[in-house]
């Protein structure tokens, strides 16, 4: 490597390091102001005199923003603060294939969580009407589903339904993002560990204590509908 090609590496990576502070310190200046969904903030020269940089680096710090959707520029009004879609960029990267076997496990390991979790939502929330409905969904279930581990379409029939009821959108479009993942690392090869024993709650089970129990005993009931899962990663 030249000098010259060295001296422009050097300038490249105090430029990036002086757009990553910049791109903080916007971030704790809106939250300082107190700014909103809707309000303009000051022009790039403004913003560039408070924080103590140059306008090319507010600028490219603002790009980054507006990349990840947390600002916009609007006709006749210039650029404001935006709600960003927070699930947006993990959905673009949600590829299975291509992600490390600890992040995999990571994820398993999450959508059991987060289903376990759910109860309190769910018996806030539920209706006969979803009861009704979720005896429809696992009257189709195989009889001996202690023999089955993983059920694409039983899967998404049925934890799906339980997250529409919890009426938490954020919650809906991760199990729609987590569950290709799950179905993933169980044909992949990842779980090794056989299971002892088969004996769980079954999805008609789940929909029994949703009929009958309680927030406590719905959770006690998913840990066990899990068990298979958990037996496998530990």
């Amino acid at each position: 490597m030249d000098y010259a090609t060295m001296n422009d590496d050097l300038r490249l990576g105090e430029q990036t390091s002086l757009v990553d502070k910049a791109e903080t310190d916007l971030l704790d200046f809106f939250q300082d102001k107190q700014y909103k969904t809707g309000d303009v903030i000051p022009k790039e020269v403004e913003l560039a005199t408070q924080l103590g940089v140059s306008r090319t680096v507010v600028r490219e710090a603002l790009q980054r923003l507006r990349m990840r959707g947390m600002v916009d520029t609007k006709k006749k009004r210039g650029t404001v603060i935006t709600n960003p879609d927070l699930l947006s960029l993990l959905e673009k990267t949600m590829y299975p294939g291509i992600l490390d076997d600890e992040t995999l496990r990571d994820i398993f390991e999450l959508r059991m969580v987060l289903e376990i979790g759910m109860g309190d939502l769910l018996f806030e929330r539920i209706t006969q009407r979803d009861i009704d409905e979720l005896y429809a969904i696992v009257a189709n279930e195989p009889t001996n589903t202690e023999e089955t581990l993983f059920n694409a379409e039983q899967e998404i029939l049925f934890h799906g339904k339980l997250y529409e009821i919890t009426g938490n959108r954020t919650l809906k479009r991760f199990q729609q993002m987590l569950l290709p993942a799950f179905e993933y690392v169980q044909k992949s090869g990842l779980l090794k560990k056989q299971v002892q024993h088969k004996k769980f709650v079954s999805h008609r089970g789940l929909v029994d204590v949703l009929q009958h129990g309680t927030a406590e005993t719905f959770r006690n009931a998913m840990r066990n509908h899990f068990e298979n899962h958990f037996q496998r990663l530990f």
